[in-house]
């Protein structure tokens, strides 16, 4: 089992990095700390963007955008995975994805991605993804 700690890692780096590992082998991936993780970009557009992904479509219908930070670091992993086909869906179910550290990880060893590294970004702008999901009504 891998724990990945997703403190100061880029979002859509980490989420093909993972998806990746997920797609190779028979591994699962566990991922810490789903709140820290950082969105580049300014962040006026940032939460304009998720903010008009939420309000796309009617509840009864959908799509379903979600909301808590975990959720939408899993549904970033599966926008990378073909989930419509058995090979995607059991990648799929090896990943399992946290807000903190739980009880059962808390004496894991975590890894961390120096290619998904918030260092890598030229410019000062970016926004955690927590902060993001305040702004959308998230409760964590």
């Amino acid at each position: 089992m891998i724990v990945i700690d997703a403190n100061g890692l880029i979002l859509g780096r980490l989420a093909s990095t993972v998806a990746k590992k997920l797609l190779s082998g028979d591994e699962k991936i566990r991922i810490i700390n789903a709140e820290k993780v950082v969105v580049s970009g300014s962040k006026q557009t940032t939460f304009e963007e998720y903010k008009a992904w939420q309000e796309r479509g009617a509840t009864e219908f959908g799509p379903y955008f979600p909301k808590r930070p975990d959720r939408i670091l899993k549904r970033t992993v599966r926008g990378m995975l073909p989930y419509k086909r058995a090979r995607g869906r059991d990648a799929m179910s090896r990943l399992r994805v946290y807000i903190g550290v739980p009880q059962e990880l808390s004496e894991a060893e975590a890894v961390s991605f120096k290619e998904a590294s918030m260092t890598r970004l030229s410019s000062p702008k970016y926004v955690r993804l927590g902060d993001v999901c305040l702004k959308l009504g998230a409760k964590f």
